[in-house]
């Protein structure tokens, strides 16, 4: 591990926080950050707006391999992501967008295209990844994996209140039961299925806020630098 670049991995299904999380921590120590979930999204996006079914491997294969995209930073300093040359960022939250996102996520032609466009985040100081076999597959020696889990309950409630001031027909309901649906697929599926890596440390956000499970994993990585003596993880942290 000495001298490579350090990798927070960060996994759990969906409502979790890991993407809000892994964000703030990112900030925090002044590292990169890589949402892998969005570059799912994106392929599930394209395919729906080209009529590519979601079963066709070759097809969406390709797709994956030579998808335009790029993020940058908005004026507020949040994350603008682009398909093409336009922002897509609001389209990707939609719940149609993450069920597309979570078919052709279980489909290898797609994961392997999407591989080395994932490792390519891996620059100095440091990189907090987030997203499904971030610590098994893509980064394997990052030096710190965590397992973010929550109630049902709670991480659909997460979902409501972010959707229901851009959508009025959202339903709570209804977010209950796909996340339910999402996690059965996500468990079951032969590729990459959701569980934690088997050196991962699993940190509840059920009764924590953002800043509190934050808090939580820099102990957690402060705790492991230490122990490697400091020869990685020299970003900025506060």
């Amino acid at each position: 591990m000495e001298g490579a670049v350090p990798v927070i991995a960060i996994d759990g299904p969906s409502g979790s926080g890991k993407g809000t999380v892994g964000r703030f921590l990112a900030r925090r120590l002044g590292w990169h950050f890589l949402d892998s979930g969005l570059l799912y999204r994106l392929v599930g996006l394209a395919a729906l707006r080209r009529g590519i079914p979601l079963d066709d491997e070759e097809r969406l294969g390709a797709l994956a391999r030579s998808l335009e995209a790029a993020f940058r930073e908005g004026p507020d300093g949040e994350l603008q992501v682009l398909l093409e040359g336009e922002d897509v960022t609001e389209a990707l939250r939609g719940e149609g967008c993450a069920a597309a996102a979570s078919r052709v996520a279980a489909l290898p032609p797609v994961r392997q295209a999407l591989l080395e466009r994932q490792r390519a985040f891996r620059r100095p100081p440091g990189l907090v990844a987030d997203g499904r076999d971030m610590g098994t597959v893509v980064f394997p020696d990052a030096p710190l994996k965590v397992f973010l889990t929550a109630s049902r309950e709670a991480r659909a409630r997460r979902r409501y209140n972010q959707l229901k001031g851009k959508d009025a027909g959202v339903n709570l309901a209804a977010i209950l039961e796909e996340l339910a649906e999402r996690d059965a697929r996500d468990s079951a599926r032969s590729i990459s299925p959701l569980r934690p890596a088997p050196d991962a440390v699993t940190v509840d956000t059920t009764a924590l806020t953002v800043d509190e499970a934050v808090a939580r994993i820099l102990a957690l990585w402060r705790e492991r630098a230490g122990k490697d003596g400091g020869s990685f993880g020299k970003g900025g942290s506060s």
